[in-house]
């Protein structure tokens, strides 16, 4: 048997024996309090389709982007090695520029002011 069929065959069996031990394992005993919908203890205050901020997701999505832009700046220090290190560092420097000018743009029009 080669290498690649011996992995498949076991990957195969670990993922068989697994899922049938799942079925067996868990105790089904449902409660009054399990059936609920709020298992926390408390009846509910308010309704639970309160619409989010969208403040929230604005800066979600900016915490987002400047942590690709990390991702993507990383491996600049090894640019030098490259045959143009100059268009490296422009390249990079233009994308800084890009993701400053839109974060200044944002915080003069107040979209990251939590209250108004």
């Amino acid at each position: 048997m080669s290498l690649i069929t011996t992995i498949i065959t076991i990957a195969a069996v670990l993922s068989a024996v697994l899922a049938l031990v799942s079925f067996w394992l868990p105790q089904m005993t449902p409660d009054h309090e399990k059936l609920s919908p709020y298992e926390c203890g408390f009846d509910p205050l308010g309704s639970a389709r309160l619409p989010f901020s969208l403040r929230f997701f604005l800066v979600a999505i900016l915490f987002l982007l400047f942590d690709l832009e990390i991702a993507l700046l990383l491996p600049l220090p090894w640019g030098d090695q490259l045959p143009s290190p100059l268009a490296t560092f422009l390249w990079a420097a233009t994308v800084l520029i890009l993701l400053t000018l839109g974060l200044i743009y944002e915080w003069l029009q107040g979209g990251l002011e939590w209250a108004e």
